[in-house]
């Protein structure tokens, strides 16, 4: 992602930053069927902590240090708080993670790995949001929330890279997850940035996916609505996807123009259709992709069911995060079987010839 650093508010720092970014864009026919286009898969589970989050990290935990604050925060119980206590960690800083008192023993062993300061806040935790960034006013700490400025900015180069691996061809779909709209925000600034330069004429079509147990982007759009109004808690419900189960998203008023100005779309898909997804990535592509980022793919097929998205068009989707991290839970159902050595040839024969 250091290849724009000329298009970035500073310099190419040193630590675990440099190796964010770069992550690989792969034709994946195998998913076309099930997407109803043809695919392209940016897997941003590449990067250093698995996740999308250190392309904002790698610029914005920076240009904190940068800015003279020793102490780095941030809220989240997931990719976020990973991303940034890494990133803190790589330039020696301390790193605070506010997280729901609820957390489980597995979130927070990723979390803690990289030795952050981690406390569990009981009580609303959808309104510390507000109470970080007003402790990042009254205290010498920079809480990195999920749409600060310097943030978004390090998403903009997923879309560089994008149109750098597509040239002179452009997508005529990009399909991200949503929750807060950083992201989105992020890769309109992105595109805006290339319009301006002259190097597109017609931008890919932004489509937004979100959980259908919270998605308040998703009825603000078909509202016609600008800005998202908040869901309530009895308006929300549980999701596998629960790092894009975002009742109130800070950026979502950015997250519909940039929609509506690509002539995209936002659309919401349950946890069915997520899980039959997440399966799609596995088996027909060989990617292992959290339960989020198989939103994508399961909001495609929605979009090409309905006729807003054809066969013949190129979609790239945008898995944010690895699904490595949701593994060794043990929830999981797995089919094996048991064979005697003696009886291992027979019984590999017995499947060959099948």
């Amino acid at each position: 992602m250091w290849r724009y650093e000329a298009l970035l508010p500073i310099d190419r720092p040193e630590g675990v930053a440099r190796a964010a970014g770069g992550t690989p864009l792969v034709r994946s026919p195998g998913l076309d069927d099930a997407a109803g286009a043809r695919v392209f898969v940016k897997d941003e589970g590449e990067n250093p902590t698995g996740a999308y989050k250190d392309r904002g990290s790698a610029v914005a935990v920076p240009h904190t240090v940068a800015t003279g604050d020793d102490v780095v925060g941030t809220v989240s119980y997931g990719n976020m708080a990973i991303s940034t206590a890494a990133h803190a960690a790589s330039l020696n800083r301390e790193c605070v993670v506010f997280v729901p008192e609820q957390t489980s023993s597995v979130r927070l062993e990723l979390i803690a790995q990289y030795e952050p300061t981690i406390v569990q806040v009981a009580g609303d935790y959808g309104k510390l949001y507000g109470d970080a960034l007003d402790l990042s006013e009254r205290l010498p700490i920079d809480v990195l929330v999920s749409d600060a400025p310097t943030r978004v900015s390090g998403y903009k180069t997923a879309l560089f890279e994008i149109y750098e691996s597509l040239a002179p061809e452009v997508p005529d779909v990009i399909a991200l997850p949503a929750s807060s709209g950083g992201f989105a925000s992020g890769v309109w600034l992105g595109i805006r940035d290339l319009e301006r330069a002259g190097l597109i004429e017609d931008p890919p079509r932004l489509c937004l996916v979100q959980t259908a147990t919270a998605d308040p982007l998703t009825r603000a759009f078909e509202a016609g609505e600008t800005d998202p109004t908040p869901l309530s808690p009895d308006e929300i419900g549980d999701t596998i996807a629960h790092s894009i189960g975002n009742p109130d998203p800070p950026s979502g008023a950015r997250a519909l123009a940039a929609v509506r100005d690509t002539n995209g779309v936002v659309v919401s898909v349950t946890d069915d259709e997520i899980r039959t997804a997440q399966r799609r990535f596995a088996v027909d592509a060989g990617f292992c992709v959290e339960p989020a980022s198989a939103t994508t793919l399961a909001g495609v097929s929605r979009l090409a069911d309905r006729g807003d998205i054809a066969a013949d068009e190129s979609v790239v989707l945008v898995p944010t995060g690895t699904g490595f991290k949701e593994m060794g839970t043990g929830e999981a159902e797995v089919t094996t079987e048991t064979v005697r050595r003696a009886a291992l040839r027979d019984r590999l024969e017995s499947l060959l010839a099948s």
